[in-house]
């Protein structure tokens, strides 16, 4: 038997793995070939804002493409773009929004790297060569091309390349529920905002020139911060005359029930980086905005910005991040993730009860759920124990899509499921994503599904 004609040809994400085949989307839910249903409760990974099948973004994505479907961006610009543009400014807080200038990428990866330069240009024109190191949080996320994984702090997925990886520097998180300093919250003082003080304070050389930070943690911890940390962040960037980068990959664009996920804390960025929410999905699609203070700083002195991507500002992308940004405008949609958070989170609220649910935290349809093995002391699941796979593996046979992660507690024990369900979800749908959720932990906790160790929740 010619063995090489049965291997699929497609590189999966996991070997071993089963993956049924997604044939079709509407609303919040998608359908397999086999004719199964599934809530998308987790938009993909926090991608899907505006549902599955809107045929007015699939229809202005086919409008462009038969009009002019690329031109590189060294040649042209689009009309597209310019718009898409302008929408986005307009989105950012403080002066940035007459007067920050937006760049576009493939995804938020991109949009990391492209900041990781700019932010190097900057202080390339400002004649301060000796400056190239930005620092950002351990327990943090920032994307997977070489650039983005070292200034992420994220443990396990660092490890396997940790010899490519630049050492940038990193500081505590500021994740409350597991505080590294061992305090609380308010009598801390957000102690964890002064870590990033004394890493500057130790900078003798000067060689920091920005620091970056998911105002909400996404996929690694999904913590939120507490009143006056963002604050201090940015007064402590003042102080130092250091840039401060604020990924909003996740969180961007409506995702935590507003338009940003610093509007919550009224801090403004020098940069802000975009991605999954920018396009919902329909097309791949990041973005950098720019404040005036870099943007002038290159048009100033060399004129350009070394770097670029073939597929940076696509008509087609663009386009559709266009439709998808007017449609959430014409539904108030970004209101609505706001409703349908809190109503998320008061039927999550209720999972407290049982003995392995540790935490619950979030902001807006952006929600996550932590479980311990030890309530008392927080302690986590041993990571062989595959709780939180586990759950996402049972709640998928349930129907249910959810975003399963490990190492929130240390960067590889710790487990949680990130909630982020398109902004369209209803209430009744709601019901059933935390109805699912109680089911699927109440069956493991029976002993359906045992880890390496036997032991069941």
């Amino acid at each position: 038997m010619d063995t090489a004609a049965i291997i699929p040809a497609l590189f999966p994400r996991r070997f071993g793995r089963g993956y049924p085949v997604a044939v079709r989307g509407e609303g919040v839910y998608l359908y397999d070939a086999q004719g199964k249903k599934y809530l998308d409760a987790a938009g993909g990974a926090a991608v899907v804002t505006i549902g599955h099948g809107v045929n007015a973004v699939v229809e202005a994505m086919a409008k462009q493409a038969h009009a002019l479907a690329f031109v590189h961006s060294s040649q042209f610009h689009t009309a597209p773009a310019e718009e898409l543009a302008e929408h986005l400014r307009r989105l950012a807080p403080g002066p940035l929004a007459q007067t920050a200038r937006v760049y576009f990428t493939s995804g938020g990866s991109e949009a990391t790297e492209t900041a990781l330069k700019l932010v190097r240009q900057y202080w390339l024109e400002r004649d301060q060569p000796g400056r190239y190191r930005i620092l950002s949080r351990w327990q943090s996320y920032h994307g997977s091309t070489l650039g983005a994984l070292a200034l992420s702090g994220n443990q396990r997925r660092r490890r396997p390349y940790a010899p490519l990886l630049a050492e940038f520097g990193h500081i505590a998180p500021c994740y409350c529920y597991r505080c590294p300093l061992g305090l609380e919250f308010p009598s801390c003082g957000v102690a964890c905002a002064d870590e990033l003080e004394k890493a500057l304070a130790a900078d003798a050389e000067r060689s920091v020139a920005g620091f970056i930070l998911e105002p909400i943690v996404g996929a690694t911890t999904g913590a939120v911060p507490p009143e006056g940390y963002l604050q201090r962040i940015r007064e402590i960037c003042d102080r130092h005359d250091i840039l401060l980068i604020a990924d909003e990959i996740m969180t961007g664009l409506g995702r935590t029930g507003r338009a940003l996920a610093v509007d919550h804390w009224g801090v403004v960025p020098d940069l802000i980086l975009l991605g999954k929410g920018i396009a919902s999905g329909y097309a791949p699609l990041g973005a950098v905005v720019v404040a005036e203070k870099v943007w002038r700083a290159l048009e100033q002195g060399s004129g350009g910005f070394e770097h670029g991507y073939t597929y940076q500002a696509h008509p087609v992308s663009v386009a559709a991040g266009l439709a998808v940004q007017r449609y959430i405008a014409e539904r108030n949609l970004v209101e609505q993730c706001r409703r349908r958070g809190d109503s998320l989170a008061a039927r999550l609220e209720s999972l407290r009860e049982l003995p392995f649910v540790g935490d619950i935290r979030g902001k807006g349809l952006l929600q996550t759920v932590e479980f311990v093995a030890d309530k008392k002391t927080r302690a986590p699941f041993p990571p062989a124990e595959r709780i939180a796979e586990r759950l996402g593996e049972e709640l998928c046979a349930r129907g249910v899509l959810v975003y399963p992660m490990k190492g929130c507690a240390d960067g590889w024990a710790g487990d949680h499921l990130l909630l982020a369900p398109p902004f369209v979800i209803e209430e009744s749908e709601l019901d059933t994503i935390a109805s699912e959720l109680r089911r699927a932990l109440g069956s493991l906790r029976g002993g359906a599904g045992r880890g390496a160790h036997g032991a069941a929740l």
